[in-house]
């Protein structure tokens, strides 16, 4: 593997990581609403603020969310909406997966 494929793969990754947290999943479903405050979100999940401003900034140090301030408050918004189609794609899988267990499970 060269170098550019190499750092692709580590840019891939990160990202990939950032989205593994079930927080973070939940984050990008909202963001991808509309922005949202932290106060907002903190409310919606339920955690503490400091616990939230962590997992938004992983999503922000991979490049998925973005945040401006405004006043007091921080609002954050997606950077690309296409992530969207990869969510899909992935609910998409684990719906047929799920059909499949099920099919096993009947048999």
């Amino acid at each position: 593997m060269d170098d550019q494929s190499r750092a692709r793969c580590e840019q891939l990754a990160t990202i990939m990581k950032a989205l593994g947290h079930p927080t973070r999943a939940f984050i990008v479903m909202e963001l991808a609403e509309g922005s949202r405050c932290v106060c907002e979100l903190t409310d919606m999940i339920g955690a503490d603020t400091s616990t939230v401003s962590k997992h938004l900034t992983v999503l922000k140090n991979a490049g998925l969310v973005q945040s401006e301030k405004e006043g007091l408050m921080v609002h954050y918004s997606l950077t690309t909406p296409c992530l969207l189609k990869f969510y899909s794609c992935v609910e998409d899988l684990v719906r047929k997966d799920m059909e499949e267990k099920q099919k096993l499970l009947q048999n």
